[in-house]
């Protein structure tokens, strides 16, 4: 409720501006003109009609569901099952605002009710349009606890993952996120969905059959799986004159009971050439090999 009022307040700020500023330039017209009172009175209402129900209507409709103050909290208005709004549910949504919830002959009261006896935070202009504000920025939980079933890794370790783009990963990630706020009805047909999506640009199936949800927690916890080890891979790029040695193994990863595994295998340790001091000139010294397979200095051209 506080968020929603601090937006709804810039909101109305906004408006108030609009307003100045067009009836300011109306009544300059109309005194200009020297026009009827019963006329400068039917404008002002065309005007503060359109710059009231007009902004909300607009700006919902373009933006899919924001207004300036809905933008700046992090504020979003949606479908019951989770999909953008249309023009239709903005013009009920402004229409009931403006004329039940708040209206000034109910004494702004009916949205403040409705919205405080409903858990979701409804007014009565979502209930009838269908829609319900949500918190896009969500910081409590960054991202849903994800698995996958101990006789499903051999599965998931196979998976093609490369033609799952960002979005809809993302997209399924908030919908697990969310999974015990949307209403039963909705967040099967949105699983079943995304479901759906997901496994259009996944392969191959599972072995056995899974419900959406579990499906798309198994892809999405293998996905970051990979992106972990692929993150944890050192590679030189800091340059300069404090920058570290280079070495010849890049793919090393860092050590440490948590590090993760390396892409590539166990990999051999660099090699340390040894040195020895060279012989005396009159005794030459047949060239060797030590432990690592480097050969010792001797007595050959090239010095080893």
């Amino acid at each position: 409720m506080p968020t929603r009022a601090l937006a709804c307040a810039i909101d109305v700020i906004i408006q108030l501006m609009v307003l100045s500023g067009l009836i300011g330039l109306l009544f300059g017209f109309l005194i200009s003109e020297q026009s009827s009172e019963a006329l400068a009175i039917s404008l002002v209402t065309i005007v503060v009609l359109l710059v009231v129900v007009g902004y909300r209507l607009v700006m919902e409709t373009l933006t899919r569901g924001r207004t300036i103050g809905k933008l700046v909290l992090g504020l979003k208005v949606v479908r019951d099952d989770g999909s953008s709004i249309r023009f239709r549910h903005a013009l009920v949504r402004t229409l009931m605002w403006f004329f039940v919830d708040f209206a000034p002959w109910f004494a702004a009261s009916p949205g403040i009710v409705a919205s405080l006896m409903n858990k979701q935070g409804k007014r009565i202009g979502d209930m009838v349009a269908g829609t319900v504000v949500i918190r896009e920025r969500q910081q409590a939980m960054a991202s849903p606890p994800l698995f996958v079933p101990a006789h499903l890794v051999t599965w998931a370790q196979s998976l093609e993952l490369s033609q799952l783009p960002d979005e809809l990963a993302n997209t399924a990630r908030d919908y697990l996120a969310r999974f015990t706020e949307l209403q039963p009805a909705a967040r099967a047909a949105l699983g079943e969905t995304l479901g759906q999506r997901v496994a259009q640009l996944t392969a191959p199936a599972p072995p056995t059959p899974m419900i959406a949800p579990a499906f798309l927690s198994a892809v999405l916890a293998e996905r970051r799986r990979r992106e972990l080890i692929r993150l944890a891979v050192i590679r030189p790029v800091t340059t300069g004159p404090f920058a570290p040695a280079p070495t010849t193994n890049q793919y090393a990863v860092p050590a440490g009971p948590f590090a993760p595994p390396s892409p590539y295998g166990v990999l051999p340790p660099d090699p340390v050439p040894t040195f020895a001091p060279p012989p005396p000139a009159h005794e030459p010294t047949p060239a060797t090999h030590n432990a690592q397979g480097w050969a010792t200095p001797g007595s050959n051209q090239s010095g080893w």
